[in-house]
């Protein structure tokens, strides 16, 4: 799963982004993916494990809608969860 996020831009500063996405991982648990910055400019990425798929789904979703309540617009979606 993956989604990208962006906050329009203010003033002369390009816009800031967030990415998550959510994948597995090679021992059977998933990974969550925070990519944050600003475009064209340095980010930052940080990741959490997790070992239960319903976990990492909502640590997700809870990631999604703490950055939406922030102002950030969905640009882009990939993917659904695996059952």
């Amino acid at each position: 799963m993956r989604v990208l996020l962006q906050q329009p831009p203010s003033g002369n500063e390009a816009p800031r982004y967030v990415q998550l996405s959510l994948v597995p991982d090679l021992l059977g648990g998933w990974e969550l993916l925070r990519e944050s910055g600003q475009t064209g400019g340095r980010i930052q990425l940080r990741r959490e494990l997790f070992l239960q798929h319903d976990e990492a789904i909502h640590a997700f979703e809870k990631a999604r809608d703490g950055q939406i309540k922030k102002g950030f617009q969905v640009m882009f979606t990939a993917g659904q969860p695996a059952p």
